[in-house]
């Protein structure tokens, strides 16, 4: 049979039977209708975002920059469709007014059409001294520049670039730079709200892939590996006109099989095991990010054991603490040892390692723990949480489970969240129960 999974809130249902994914085909859309969608959505941030970022940041002026191939990690989020690179070279100018309002200039050959106005002339200067002319006519106290030691999101100015910036602008106006980071992440990790209104349905194709791939339409107990999952994994994200942003893995628990074991791992799926996958997509421009548990059931059985029940509740329960402590102006750290400490209190064995979700998977943001940093992460474990932002609230906890001969048992989850109006909501619900495979 196909399982069932429960998923709180607004989350779905899997039905027997039905091939859930298949069901999402037409509501995926065509090339055209998503560029149309993102181009939508980067009109409104440039109009709105970008003036409360550098005002909330202290900016006069922004100036993004990067060649063809070597292109900076922020420049690609603030192009139209269909840009596919920083052709030649690409240096945009954001310049805030008076007002308030920002001045969105381009210096390229190629201009991007209502997104922004085309300042360089190239009959009569070259790149760098329209630069010089844009940066002189305005005269910005502040100049923002992509430069970081902390975050690679801030950091994508390259070594040439920054030396043809210090040639044009002179000692005066480089005197007047400072490093960007905090508004390339600001940048990336904001959602404004047809974003946000998009996100759920995203998250919840996501459920609906794992919800199929741990079926009988996919896994055969005694034939199908953890190999063939993987690559059913991957294969249906082509076939749906998603891009998978890193490997998917499938892993297999079982009595006398840890989780943790490097070596030698079993891949042929059997009645007992307890699988565990990790599965992420774009779409939309967007991630997704999901860790989920399914059972195989054995002859005779119509659930998974009690212990390993108990230990999803664990696992169900380290999520509501993380969540309830995630707020605004906390940092990273901050939210890292109240969680882990609070986990602990109750009992629990927790590991936290969630991460901001986004424009990238690994995306712009606080850092809230890694697998080998429970201790916090510098830098950017250091960096706050601001509202309308995403997470891929990824943990795990250990927990001996008596049916196993009291093995332990490793249960890992990851689902997807934002924090808006101050609090943390899931996306698209969370799986409470294992998918049931038999």
């Amino acid at each position: 049979m196909i399982a069932t999974v429960s998923l709180s809130q607004e989350g779905l249902s899997v039905k027997n039977d039905v091939p859930l994914i298949d069901a999402y085909r037409e509501k995926v859309l065509p090339l055209r209708a998503r560029a149309q969608v993102r181009n939508a959505w980067l009109k409104q941030r440039l109009d709105t975002l970008i003036p409360e970022l550098m005002q909330r940041e202290g900016f006069d002026m922004w100036i993004v920059a990067a060649r063809e191939y070597n292109e900076d990690p922020v420049i690609m989020t603030l192009l139209p469709e269909p840009a596919m690179a920083a052709r030649r070279r690409t240096i945009l100018v954001f310049n805030r007014q008076e007002n308030g309002a920002v001045e969105c200039l381009t210096l390229d050959r190629y201009g991007y059409a209502d997104f922004y106005v085309s300042a360089w002339n190239p009959e009569t200067e070259t790149q760098y001294e329209c630069l010089r002319r844009v940066v002189t006519e305005r005269n910005p106290q502040t100049i923002g520049l992509n430069v970081s030691s902390t975050f690679a999101f801030g950091d994508g100015l390259s070594h040439n670039e920054f030396q043809q910036f210090a040639e044009a602008l002179g000692e005066d106006y480089m005197a007047r730079t400072c490093s960007a980071e905090r508004l390339c992440v600001g940048w990336l990790e904001h959602r404004i709200e047809p974003e946000l209104t998009a996100y759920p349905g995203i998250v919840e194709i996501g459920h609906a892939l794992i919800a199929e791939a741990y079926s009988s339409r996919v896994i055969h107990p005694g034939i199908t590996t953890t190999d063939d999952v993987v690559w059913w994994f991957r294969q249906k994200m082509l076939d749906m006109g998603f891009q998978a942003w890193f490997q998917p893995t499938v892993e297999i628990q079982a009595p006398a099989e840890s989780y943790d074991k490097k070596e030698d791992k079993r891949k042929l799926i059997l009645p007992g095991d307890l699988l565990h996958c990790d599965v992420g997509f774009y779409y939309l421009g967007l991630a997704t990010d999901h860790q989920q548990h399914a059972y195989i059931l054995k002859p005779g059985e119509s659930d998974a054991p009690d212990g390993l029940k108990a230990a999803l509740l664990d696992g169900n329960k380290l999520q509501d603490i993380l969540m309830n402590v995630m707020s605004l102006g906390k940092t990273g750290n901050v939210v890292l040892a109240e969680t882990l400490n609070t986990a602990k209190e109750a009992g629990i064995n927790p590991s936290v390692y969630s991460h901001p979700l986004g424009y990238h998977g690994h995306a712009a943001g606080p850092v809230i723990g890694l697998w080998d940093r429970q201790d916090g992460v510098p830098g950017t474990g250091d960096y706050e949480l601001f509202d309308q932002t995403c997470y891929a609230i990824e943990l795990h906890i250990k927990r001996n489970v008596p049916e196993w001969d009291d093995q332990e048992v490793r249960i890992a989850l990851e689902e997807d969240a934002v924090l808006m109006g101050g609090k943390m909501h899931w996306l698209a619900g969370r799986q409470t129960e294992f998918h049931l495979i038999g």
